[in-house]
């Protein structure tokens, strides 16, 4: 185990936070899985959920321990072959999404000879981000033309956003968002940044209208749903989200302050998705408010390791790989609490290491693998200043001994010198030898 330990590298912080979430998930997934485990005449015995889990976990911290060995600038040539593939995944999404609990969900596809759902919009997130991350760097000497990024930068972003958004607009728009923030810590001209945020308003609204203009239409299916949830929230309207909403507060509210405790939590048992978008409610009702404060500490906690990493990055890219990776998965998690305490309408996003979910889990641990890669490239960094200089001094240790016998070596000659001209002198004149003496 010590020996584990010490190949881990990088930021010892961001592993810690991130292992403490990890093990903290397995008890709130594993009282919230029970509703799962009664369906379909289930047993209601969730030990399998639980080792499902521990599954997802342990093969995701097998790829953070990879990714993170992997030097972290060839992911600059990896994002631009990883991008077209991403966009047929996300075109076969859209063409043959699986539907699983009655429910359209043409966000995932189903992995042949596996049979585990993969949500090909968490990994377009991850290559986009990466891809734009790549082009900002390049271009940080010179100043990009507005037609030339157009066409290299933003092209790519608003296609993948156009393969997103009909089925998933809170992913879209989170994308959207950090894309945008990236630009800007980037140094992207912010004149440049306000004509692409009316232009993404623009096509939104027009995307909009066509929704309304053919609502039969397969490729708008989702259209309704969203609209629908931001206007019941913004005029509390009555929905079809308002049960989940309602068993979620219900929760938040028995939870108290220190909480029903763990497993002993009774809305688990009607809240729908209560292992995934809606965990935070099930731990707030068995950790009370005590422990919610507590998770959204810890993530709190991360953000800031988050920032730290990206100020400590002597490069351009890597302060944006850890900008673009690792900020969106702290708002993801805000996100999702907001929407446990309504303060958000229904998204669907998850809270990251802790909601139960196999791709979703793997992402988030590819994110974090760059991001702990990025940190362990300036450690190395430092280490080899540090072995730098004191290779410089040993070195002036050296020269500074050599010198010294060498002036010890003069002196000497020197001493000898003066030496011989006194004794021939003193033999050249007798008398002022005796006087000497």
């Amino acid at each position: 185990m010590k020996e584990l330990i010490n190949n881990l590298k990088g930021d010892r912080v961001i592993w810690s936070f991130v292992a403490l979430l990890a093990l903290f998930s397995f008890m709130p997934v594993f009282s919230a899985s029970s509703n799962l485990a009664f369906m379909n005449h289930g047993t209601g015995n969730t030990m399998s959920y639980l080792l499902k889990h521990l599954a997802h976990i342990f093969i995701g911290f097998i790829i953070i321990f990879w990714v993170h060995k992997v030097p972290f600038h060839y992911y600059k040539g990896v994002s631009k072959i990883l991008l077209p593939i991403v966009w047929l995944l996300l075109a076969y999404t859209m063409i043959k999404g699986t539907v699983i609990a009655g429910a359209n969900a043409s966000r995932w596809i189903q992995v042949p000879f596996i049979g585990i759902t993969f949500q090909t919009s968490t990994l377009a997130s991850i290559v986009l981000m990466l891809y734009v991350a790549r082009y900002l760097s390049k271009k940080q000497e010179e100043e990009p033309t507005f037609k030339a990024s157009l066409i290299e930068l933003w092209g790519p972003v608003f296609i993948t956003l156009m393969f997103i958004l009909p089925s998933n607009f809170s992913t879209a728009a989170l994308i959207f968002s950090m894309v945008l923030m990236l630009a800007f810590v980037g140094k992207y001209p912010l004149k440049y940044i306000g004509f692409i945020i009316g232009a993404g308003i623009a096509g939104l609204l027009l995307f909009v209208l066509l929704a309304k203009a053919f609502p039969d239409s397969h490729f708008f299916s989702r259209v309704d749903t969203w609209t629908s949830r931001i206007e019941n929230f913004s005029t509390n309207k009555p929905g079809e989200d308002d049960y989940q909403i309602e068993k979620a507060k219900i929760a938040i509210a028995s939870g108290g302050i220190y909480g029903l405790g763990p497993g002993k939590s009774v809305q688990k048992h009607f809240l729908p998705q209560s292992s995934s978008d809606f965990i935070y409610a099930i731990i707030v009702e068995e950790w009370g408010l005590i422990g919610g404060l507590g998770v959204l500490f810890l993530y709190l906690l991360l953000f800031l390791r988050f920032v730290v990493a990206a100020h400590k990055s002597n490069s351009l890219f890597g302060k944006l790989l850890v900008v673009g990776l690792g900020f969106p998965m702290i708002f993801q998690a805000m996100i999702n609490m907001a929407v446990a305490v309504e303060l958000l309408p229904v998204t669907g996003q998850t809270l990251p290491l802790i909601s139960s979910g196999g791709s979703s889990i793997w992402m988030t641990c590819i994110a974090l693998g760059i991001i702990i890669n990025v940190t362990k490239k300036e450690e190395e960094i430092a280490e080899e200043i540090k072995d730098k200089e004191k290779r410089e001094a040993a070195l002036q240790k050296l020269i500074d001994k050599q010198l010294e016998a060498e002036n010890e070596e003069e002196n000497k000659d020197e001493f000898d010198q003066n030496e011989s001209y006194s004794i021939q002198d003193n033999a050249a004149n007798p008398m002022k030898a005796v006087l000497n003496k």
